[in-house]
């Protein structure tokens, strides 16, 4: 049997196939009514994603520095060299010997842990996406960075070769 449901105009009581929402007296205004809920949807799109920017991004005074500084010229100038510095390959992979192509460059040491290397090149590394989604869960773990996270008094590693293997350590059953 199919799905129906009454007509949305005011006083009818005839029932429509879904997914229309008008009886056929009344089909005219099927166009205006799906019209006005896209528009009413993009609107409220543009309102979460203005929250999401305005606020949960920008939850303290270091959040918003660290956005703003995404956002920069000299973010996108230093994001560019180390893509050709390191050949558009995740440097974590190749730690193992494994090729990879990545686009993301990812900062060894946290900005959240220590935002003096946010501009450092050493402190770059291109990364693919496994890699990235994995060392982010090690640094919640071992820096304490993230939401709701309290940063723990531990030795920084700048070394990418030892933070792909404490990665790997951390969470083999995820590779």
């Amino acid at each position: 049997m199919p799905r129906v449901r009454r007509c949305r105009q005011q006083g009818c009581h005839a029932m429509v196939n879904f997914p229309h929402h008008y009886c056929t007296n009344h089909f005219e205004q099927e166009a205006e009514y799906l019209a006005n809920r896209q528009r009413w949807a993009r609107s409220r799109e543009q309102g979460y994603q203005h929250r999401y920017n305005t606020v949960t991004r920008n939850r303290s005074k270091d959040k918003t520095e660290q956005y703003n500084f995404y956002r920069s010229r000299e973010w996108t100038r230093l994001r560019r060299l180390v893509l050709e510095r390191d050949h558009y390959l995740c440097q974590y992979c190749q730690a193992f010997n494994i090729v990879t192509p990545a686009k993301t460059v990812d900062h060894i040491v946290p900005v959240e842990f220590d935002s003096a290397l946010k501009s450092d090149l050493n402190n770059l590394a291109v990364t693919c996406y496994m890699c990235h989604r994995l060392k982010t869960d090690w640094e919640q773990d071992y820096y304490g960075t993230g939401q709701g996270n309290k940063l723990k008094n531990v030795p920084k590693i700048t070394e990418k070769n030892l933070v792909a293997k404490m990665i790997r350590t951390y969470s083999p059953d995820r590779l």
